[in-house]
């Protein structure tokens, strides 16, 4: 029986009281009193959010959108007024034994979620006086991080994601435990480039939140996982969660298989900056950690944040912040949690991905509510993503609906602006100083207006598919119609500079793309030397055939004949060169496994063998061009040979600009 007919026969409820005893349902109700079970929606507030509407509703939603997206399994905890509300599991944690989901058994990957423990523990540590959110954090490590432009970065940039590093995606996953290494050899091994000033600029940074894991780990002198289990993990009685790789040998038979693609199972997901996202936990696990940040750092009579310590996580001041970091009115980064508000009410979260689990959590903090989902797979074509989301906006829609109404910028201003967005944007999470960053050329986003002059993004679709359509409701504001996000751009002396979205704004923006770098020009340059670079290879046999047939001379001879076929080899060899790393590319990334540096060889071979073929082949077709003009050859000759001098530099200066010789397995 195939993955899909699976996931139909199983997608149904399992639900779990499988609470510890100070969270069991009886003695929750003495420390907060139980929401009403029969209690009628008020008019225009949503539907009173009680166990037995919100189990109808999920066991409605939840196994046929799994079903439809080819997603195994799911787990789903919500908490309200200190007592966990329900937790519940859909469809299988292992298809192929038929082990269905248990919210209170089955561990979960939430992968970046895993983050908020970090920063949780770091506030400890605040708290106990050992670091501080403002002090260069070279004063606690044991190795050095460069400055940039004379600047060093603090713990509460890092918290920010504004620390300024680029993206690095060696190491990040793999399956194979031997590759694993102790935090501070990971981290020492591959500090990222610091591209952003600190403070100015959102780039997520897997890297930044292990080197806070470590520095947690340097001042308590516990390891990392020791200290989390000792101080947060024990105290609020999350028995079953663990960041240890690989899994302690009690929880292996407990844990969800990944699906990474629908149908294939995958091993257990190995994660280099482990405090980044290396968390396994169940349902029921989750549901104490939100219920101790919801009600300021407590739980069960256990503390693990004071207060004002848990305020602090929840909504820092904005005069600690870099003001151009910010988009307003867009959601913005808290101490580690940032912003999902939704419906004018105040939501703290995090999302986490790995390659296989993906999960979000949500504290709707004046509310006193909190949702935590995961799912064991993307689903086909990336499904679990527009449920994701879709089940957290559906929900905030039914129990916490929309109280108020946008304005409306008039149609010719409206026109105006939406003309002043129009260009190609790069995100600023990327690769800058690594061969990577030539992914970036084919990721710049593109913003356009349609046939009535609104705002168009064509690579940001709506659930369904089609491209979202944007309403601007203030200067430089849009909403989605009939949706939730906004839209959102920084005008510096009447130029906008920079723009957002409310579901990536705490974390990445988008920049123009320098001219030097633009798609607009570079894309087509590149294919077309790509093609004259070939023809030229490829005609070489060809014209020989032909005047062998006819008994044509070639009509050069000596040095002119010498550089001829020079350019032709050279052509060969600089197509051959981009095709080498195309390829390489893409079976580097096509499977995690070859992330890890197994590739690193052939990588440092390709940057050698590149640099020669590169740089000589500019050298050779300048030669060659020369002879052909100094000789007086055909037009036909001459003309190509000033295509292949043309195509030559546009290889090289690409190879140059996007690190295809830089000389290091750093990426």
């Amino acid at each position: 029986m195939g993955a899909v007919a699976l996931v139909a026969s199983a997608a149904i409820g399992q639900s779990s009281d499988r609470l510890a005893p100070s969270l069991s349902p009886t003695e929750a109700a003495k420390a907060a009193p139980a929401p009403a079970r029969t209690a009628p929606p008020l008019p225009g507030a949503g539907r009173a959010l009680v166990k037995e509407d919100i189990d109808t509703w999920l066991d409605g939603y939840l196994p046929y959108a799994l079903h439809t997206g080819d997603i195994p399994g799911a787990v789903v905890a919500i908490v309200k007024d200190g007592q966990v509300l329900t937790a519940r599991g859909y469809g299988y944690a292992d298809v192929a034994k038929h082990i269905p989901v248990d919210p209170g058994r089955t561990l979960f990957r939430p992968g970046s979620v895993s983050k908020l423990v970090t920063w949780t523990a770091v506030m400890q540590q605040v708290e106990a006086g050992k670091l501080d959110l403002d002090t260069d954090v070279n004063r606690y490590l044991d190795f050095r991080i460069p400055p940039r432009n004379g600047q060093p970065i603090t713990l509460r940039q890092i918290m920010t994601h504004t620390a300024g590093f680029e993206e690095a995606a060696k190491d990040v996953i793999f399956y194979d435990p031997r590759h694993l290494r102790p935090l501070g050899d990971f981290l020492k091994g591959s500090v990222p480039a610091r591209v952003y000033d600190a403070g100015t600029t959102p780039a997520y940074s897997n890297w930044a939140t292990a080197l806070a894991g470590y520095i947690v780990e340097r001042v308590s002198g516990e390891p990392f996982d020791d200290y989390v289990e000792r101080h947060i993990f024990a105290p609020l009685g999350m028995k079953d969660a663990t960041f240890r790789q690989p899994l302690p040998a009690r929880l292996v038979p407990n844990m969800a298989v990944g699906y990474r693609k629908p149908g294939e199972a995958d091993k257990f997901e190995l994660i280099g900056p482990a405090p980044a996202g290396a968390l396994s936990a169940t349902g029921i696990d989750m549901a104490k950690f939100m219920l101790a940040h919801l009600q300021g750092g407590e739980l069960g009579g256990n503390r693990i944040l004071g207060e004002r310590t848990a305020a602090l996580m929840h909504d820092s001041p904005l005069d600690k912040v870099n003001p151009y970091s910010l988009i307003p009115p867009l959601n913005r980064m808290e101490l580690g949690f940032f912003e999902t508000n939704v419906n004018g009410h105040e939501v703290i979260g995090h999302l986490g991905d790995t390659a296989a689990f993906h999960t979000s959590l949500h504290l709707f903090i004046n509310d006193h509510v909190g949702l935590y989902v995961s799912f064991n797979s993307p689903g086909r074509q990336g499904a679990v993503g527009t449920l994701r989301n879709a089940l957290f906006e559906d929900f905030a829609d039914r129990y916490f609906p929309n109280q108020g109404t946008d304005g409306r910028v008039d149609e010719r201003t409206a026109r105006e602006h939406a003309k002043m967005m129009t260009g190609l944007w790069e995100n600023s999470r990327r690769s800058v100083t690594s061969f990577t960053a030539a992914l970036g050329l084919l990721g710049q986003t593109e913003v356009t207006v349609d046939a009535k002059g609104e705002l168009v993004v064509p690579s940001l679709k709506a659930a369904g598919g089609r491209p979202r359509q944007w309403v601007e409701i203030a200067p430089f504001v849009w909403r989605e119609r009939d949706g939730h996000d906004r839209l959102a751009a920084k005008v510096v002396d009447g130029k906008v500079v920079r723009w957002s979205m409310d579901e990536m704004s705490p974390f990445i923006v988008f920049d123009r793309v320098p001219a030097g770098v633009s798609a607009s020009w570079l894309k087509p340059a590149l294919y077309a030397s790509f093609a004259i670079m070939l023809l030229t290879f490829l005609w070489w046999p060809v014209s020989w055939a032909i005047r062998r047939r006819y008994n044509a001379p070639l009509g050069v001879s000596g040095q002119s004949l010498k550089a001829y076929r020079a350019t032709r080899i050279a052509a060969g060899l600089e197509a051959g060169v981009l095709i080498a790393w195309m390829t390489l590319i893409t079976a580097m990334f096509s499977n995690l496994k070859n992330l890890a540096g197994r590739f690193d060889t052939l990588l440092m071979a390709l940057q050698v063998i590149g640099a020669i073929v590169f740089i000589g082949g500019v050298g050779i077709a300048g030669w060659n061009l020369w002879l052909a003009w100094r000789d007086g050859r055909r037009w036909t000759g001459r003309l190509w040979s000033v295509a292949v001098l043309l195509a030559s530099l546009v290889i090289l200066y690409f190879a140059f600009r996007f690190n295809l010789m830089s000389m290091s397995t750093r990426y």
